[in-house]
């Protein structure tokens, strides 16, 4: 119950809205079922001896009414009465699913939606410290599972229960002895049955959750990997690292469905026997059966409508059970916590005229994990170009992070102009920033929505687009193909060569305009002559364009301000290019990584 009423708090106020709403139409549903139940005894009795029907008392106000004068009179009306009845209820009954599966559905999409947003917008450090898999699956696969094997059952059960009360309260007002053999029959059996099957229930969910992720898991990282795995000829382990998953997987589901299932078989048997044995009491009862024809006539067509629905409720209560280790693992994702700015615009530009300031920083990313950097004090400029060398693991690509608000330093600050950079401004500051990886991110569209990224089709500023181009020193390969920049890439670029995918990495840092460029290796798959073209590019921009470079070739690095130099030990140094490389004749190869 804990669970569900925690996922009741991430659903929408519209949601909640449309639930009570639905418990307003079972109401309605469980009325009208009630009452096509209730008009069997009248209909059966019409027919057989109406007589007696118009000599009762229940029916003196319909007969008055209409004022009928002889007994024949009423089996065309009563016939009629109970047609209507039964096609109403079961026109309510249809309108009901119809908006049990909307429902459901509707919500189930609003908490995919949510889970994607809110990991969205989740600190860099988290998304760099978990895996993705697990995310993803949780993000389609289990909450699919908490559409169909929680929410949708939930629904299902609160119908259920209120139409199962309604029957057996008819079936109560008819004969109250029968009805509560056979309710305590049922009752008792079906409660025996949850008793037994409670705990595999529980360890399937739980298995059911678990191989799901590693499903993800092995699949992604095949696939993603499809170049390594060709080489290494490794097809054979991660088709049996998915096939063992998959199959854990479905053994557990299956047996699930058996357990959900099963029960209606024996349940049905127990019902038609116990009429069976009504039928034949009656018969030896003064009058035989035909005095208690309309009765049985109400209790079978009450254990028709009672059976199912006793299943569909032990039904519905078997998946939520079977559910609750994928909703507990949805409800986590639906908890990440999510800033406050989530849900407005972006923010205007933070102020830069003057300089970046880095104060007494020092980073790691937890109390558990060793420290990356230490008491940095370094001040950039603007429009100033710095280049950052360091051997591997000396810290390079962490203090870009640090400086484009990625990461929050674990001590000291960093200032723009006299201001401190924080959670609250650092989307401010990321407006000015473009940012180039060594390994460039391209989606499975087009080239131009590649160097777009993230802008809407009809948004996208094609002049702009050739312009970036040129500068990233691509548009004469661009031209020359069939489409144009309508080309696909592929998925993640595959159909494009290395130094391709970083070409158009920086095509849309040149796209942005942006007034801070982040280059990170970026022309590492480049020629040395298209590289000095695209720096050239560079530096016949904006004198106002502050540029940070962690370059593959030092001479790269040859019209940079200043050069600041990591070293392992934390000590840092700020040269000028001819001194670095006057340090050490090697330092080409060692800087080089």
């Amino acid at each position: 119950m804990n669970m569900l009423s925690r996922l009741w708090q991430h659903l929408s106020k519209k949601r909640r809205r449309q639930f009570i709403y639905i418990q307003i139409l079972i109401v309605v549903a469980s009325f009208f079922e009630m009452a096509s139940l209730g008009a069997v005894i009248p209909f059966l009795s019409v027919l057989s001896e109406p007589e007696l029907v118009f000599q009762q008392d229940y029916m003196k106000p319909f007969i008055d009414f209409f004022q009928f004068k002889n007994p024949d009179e009423l089996s065309l009306p009563i016939t009629f009465l109970f047609i209507v009845l039964i096609l109403v209820s079961a026109i309510v009954r249809l309108i009901l699913l119809w908006a049990l599966v909307r429902l459901s559905q509707m919500a189930g999409s609003d908490l995919s939606i949510n889970i994607y947003k809110h990991t969205l917008y989740q600190d860099y450090s988290i998304h760099v410290s978990r895996n993705s898999s697990e995310v993803i699956n949780g993000i389609i696969t289990k909450t699919a599972t908490v559409t169909k094997g929680v929410i949708a059952p939930v629904l299902n059960f609160i119908s259920t229960v209120v139409t199962i009360v309604g029957i057996i309260g008819v079936l109560l007002f008819i004969d109250i002895y029968v009805t509560l053999i056979g309710f305590i029959g049922f009752g008792g059996s079906y409660l025996l049955v949850i008793y037994l099957t409670r705990r595999n229930l529980r360890e399937n969910s739980q298995n059911i959750a678990e191989k799901s992720d590693l499903m993800v898991k092995s699949l992604q990282e095949g696939l993603e990997g499809i170049r390594e795995v060709l080489i290494s000829n490794n097809q054979g382990f991660y088709t049996k690292l998915y096939q063992n998953s998959d199959l854990q997987m479905r053994k557990a589901t299956w047996r699930n469905e058996i357990i959900y299932s099963s029960p209606r078989f024996g349940m049905e048997a127990v019902g038609i026997g116990i009429v069976a044995l009504f039928a034949y009491s009656a018969t030896l009862q003064l009058g035989g059966i035909e005095q208690y024809l309309p009765v049985l006539g109400a209790f079978v067509l009450g254990a028709q409508k009672l059976l199912p629905a006793i299943q569909k409720a032990y039904a519905s209560y078997s998946r939520i059970r079977g559910g609750q280790y994928s909703l507990h693992d949805v409800i986590n994702l639906l908890d990440q916590p999510i800033p406050e700015f989530a849900n407005l615009p972006l923010p205007e530009p933070a102020k830069f005229d003057n300089a970046i300031e880095i104060k007494n920083l020092s980073f790691r990313y937890s109390q558990d994990t060793p420290y990356i950097l230490k008491n940095l004090n370094i001040e950039i400029s603007k429009g100033s170009v710095v280049g950052i060398v360091g051997t591997t693991g000396c810290g390079k690509s962490t203090f870009l992070d640090l400086f484009m608000g990625l990461l929050i330093p674990t001590q000291g600050e960093i200032l723009i102009d006299g201001q401190v950079m924080s959670h609250l401004n650092k989307r401010s500051w990321q407006r000015h920033i473009s940012n180039v990886p060594q390994h460039i991110y391209l989606t499975d569209g087009t080239i131009e929505e590649n160097i777009a990224f993230g802008i809407e089709r009809e948004q996208i500023d094609h002049s702009k687009i050739i312009k970036a181009a040129e500068w990233a020193q691509i548009s004469t390969l661009i031209d020359d193909l069939k489409y144009g920049y309508q080309t696909l890439v592929g998925e993640r670029g595959m159909r494009l060569s290395g130094g391709q995918r970083q070409r158009i990495g920086l095509a849309r840092a040149f796209y942005k305009q942006s007034d801070v460029l982040v280059l990170d290796e970026a022309t590492s798959a480049l020629d040395d002559q298209t590289e000095s073209a695209v720096m050239k590019s560079i530096e016949n921009m904006d004198d106002d364009i502050t540029v940070l470079i962690i370059a593959h070739r030092l001479t790269t690095l040859k019209n940079c301000d200043k050069i600041i130099k990591f070293e392992k030990d934390f000590s840092y140094k700020t040269l000028t290019y001819d001194e670095l490389m006057t340090q050490n004749s090697n330092t080409e190869e060692i800087y080089a990584s």
